[in-house]
This record gives C-alpha cells, sequence and structure tokens, in this order.
C-alpha cells in the first residue's frame, strides 16, 4: 500500500520518462545514496575499503560495461579481463611517463585508450557472430595478456613482471598507495562509479541505446528500419571497452597497487564479470550492481559461514563456494534469465497492489 503511484499526475512527458519517475523509488535512491556518501565513510576501515567495498564498486562498474555490450547489444564478450588489462597498463605507462598528471585524467584516458582497443576486436562482429564472436573476443583476451606480459616496455623493463603504481594526489589528498586513507579511495571510486552508471543508464535510454537493443532483439529488422549495424555495433564496444578500461584502472591504481599480468587479468576475470551479469541481470544497470554485490559477498559469507561457523576446511569451503555458483548460474539461465534484476522488478510489481490479491 506504500508503493503506489495514486495521486502521482505526470503532466509533461519530461516528467513522465524522468529517471525515477514514482516519487518512491526516488526517495530509496536518496536514502542509499545518503547512506552511501555520508555515514559508510566514518565507520569504513581497510578491510571494508579493501575486501567488500572497492571489489564491489570496480566489479559493478566493469560489469556495467559488459552489460552495454552484451546485455543491452547481444554482443557476446569473453574478453573483459584483456580489456581491463589495458585500462590497468595505461594507467601504469601514463602515471611514470607523466607524473604530474591528474589522476581523474588518467582514468579516463586509459578508457579512452580502452575503448580504441574495443573497437578494433568488435571489427569482427559486423560478420560473426553469437558464439563465433564470443571466441573471437575470447582471443584477444589471451592475445592481450600475453602482450603485456611477453614485451619489456609495457612493464618499464621490470625484471620481476609486476607494475606498481606510484603514489598520486588529488587536491592535495593521497588516493594510491598503501598510505592512503581507506574513506578517500572508496569515496574517489564510489564518487567514480556512480557518475558512470548514471550515465550509463541515460546511454541506453536514449537514440544509441535504443539502436543497440534493437541489434540485440533482431539485426536485419533494426537495418531495414535505417539503424546502421557498423554503427551500432563499434559503438556498443566502445562505450562498453572505455568502461571496462576504467575499471582496470581503478582496479590496479586503487585498490590492488600493484598487478601481474596472468594472475591479475586472466580468463577468471573475464568469466567472473560474465557471472556477474548473468546473475545479477542482463540489459539491467541495476543488475550490475546486484551481481557485482552478489560475487563480492557470497564468498565472504561462505567462508565465514563453513570455516568459522561449521569448522570445515578452507580448501573444501572454496570447493563448494565454486560449486555454489555454477548452480545459481544454472538456476538463473534456467528459472529466471533475467537475474536479481527480473526478480527485484516483479516485487516492486507486487507491492503495487499489496495487500489485495493479485
Amino acid at each position: 500500500m506504500f508503493y503506489r503511484e495514486a495521486g502521482q499526475f505526470k503532466d509533461n512527458y519530461a516528467s513522465d520518462q524522468a529517471l525515477f519517475p514514482i516519487a518512491q523509488d526516488r526517495w530509496f535512491v536518496m536514502i542509499v545514496m545518503g547512506i552511501a556518501f555520508v555515514i559508510v565513510p566514518f565507520y569504513i576501515d581497510d578491510y571494508w575499503t579493501n575486501a567488500i567495498m572497492l571489489p564491489f564498486l570496480i566489479y559493478a562498474l566493469a560489469a556495467i560495461g559488459l552489460n552495454l555490450l552484451t546485455g543491452y547489444c547481444g554482443q557476446v564478450s569473453l574478453g573483459t579481463g584483456g580489456f581491463m588489462a589495458v585500462g590497468a597498463f595505461s594507467t601504469f605507462k601514463l602515471t611514470t611517463a607523466f607524473p604530474e598528471l591528474n589522476f581523474i585524467i588518467v582514468v579516463l584516458l586509459s578508457g579512452a585508450i580502452t575503448a580504441s582497443v574495443g573497437v578494433v576486436f568488435g571489427i569482427p562482429s559486423l560478420r560473426i557472430k553469437g558464439f563465433y564472436l564470443a571466441v573471437a573476443t575470447l582471443a584477444a583476451q589471451f592475445f592481450l595478456v600475453w602482450m603485456f606480459n611477453k614485451f619489456g616496455w609495457f612493464l618499464n623493463y621490470n625484471p620481476t613482471g609486476q607494475i606498481h603504481m606510484p603514489p598520486r594526489e588529488i587536491f592535495g589528498v593521497l588516493i594510491t598507495g598503501p598510505r592512503a586513507a581507506p574513506e578517500v579511495k572508496y569515496l574517489f571510486v564510489l564518487i567514480f562509479v556512480s557518475l558512470c552508471a548514471l550515465a550509463a543508464k541515460n546511454i541506453v535510454r536514449g537514440r544509441v541505446g535504443r539502436s543497440w537493443m534493437a541489434i540485440r532483439d533482431m539485426d536485419i529488422a533494426a537495418e531495414l528500419i535505417g539503424i546502421r549495424p557498423l554503427e551500432a555495433k563499434l559503438t556498443a564496444f566502445a562505450v562498453s571497452s572505455f568502461y571496462v578500461g576504467m575499471a582496470g584502472s581503478l582496479y590496479f591504481g586503487i585498490w590492488l597497487g600493484a598487478a601481474e599480468p596472468i594472475e591479475a587479468f586472466g580468463i577468471e576475470q573475464s568469466f567472473l564479470v560474465l557471472f556477474m551479469i548473468i546473475i545479477g541481470g542482463l540489459g539491467s544497470i541495476l543488475g550490475s550492481f546486484l551481481g557485482a554485490a552478489f560475487i563480492t559477498l557470497m564468498p565472504i559469507l561462505m567462508k565465514n559461514f563453513m570455516v568459522d561457523g561449521l569448522g570445515l576446511a578452507v580448501v573444501t569451503a572454496k570447493h563448494i563456494e565454486i560449486t555454489m555458483l555454477g548452480v545459481l548460474i544454472l538456476f538463473f539461465l534456467i528459472v529466471e534469465p533475467h537475474g536479481f534484476a527480473r526478480l527485484w522488478q516483479i516485487a516492486k510489481e507486487k507491492l503495487r497492489l499489496w495487500p489485495f490479491p493479485h
């Protein structure tokens, strides 16, 4: 009864097409954002920052990028880990070559570099689709990681094969390195992810997003009504890679601080982000956050329950965790292909009629 649109009249097109046309949705989002920006920074510590909040936000950004490509445009990609590597190594090269460059600009430039790489590897999507496109992007994953590991220039000829993020400040505040305050790193990533999510939501609601969804639903029909597949698909690869590149930049620069190509950006990263959008919901910005939250929190909760509560060995708990992840993916693919986002939508639809029978 408390979730009703009754009395909320829309007297113009802009209010009817608002991002959150229902007042209750706006209040809920404002409360969540208020808690995230105002309350959480006062209570967050190193554990919550590095184990929960940073991986959740950064993976949510990468999931948004992949969702724009796969969920909205229908182009399957298994190269997310490789594109995150492009963003990370771009950040490393830019920060070491231009020490005075603002880190915000570094993240944006890393995303732009990744977007250009994504367009190159997106060209095959003009001729192939489905499983064959997935294999093509998988080849990009292996090629990019091999390239960063093979050529010493990308590593600044570091014999250890690792890259390290130097300390950087923004407006006199240290945001990278082990000495950076956890609340500062959290707020920086939170602001970045919030703005990117808002931009992505508006993109998919506009002309570009509608062209992506037309290509996804039926590319031949979309071409017949005037949508250019070349422009739509390459734009999707560019925007998706831009988001994934920024996620890779934050993943290396803010969260890890040091990385090795094969270990940090292997094929596991690509599958992990893909699982996030499958579980969270394809074609949904909210689903990207829900999937990232689930994948981030599930291992911690299961470990605490099985190791600390049941007394199981850590290795056994890890095996059960992987098994549960596979079962959940099969469950959502069969029972609810649109993931948590669809379940949330169904719950809101039921709340609109509660307590009356449905």
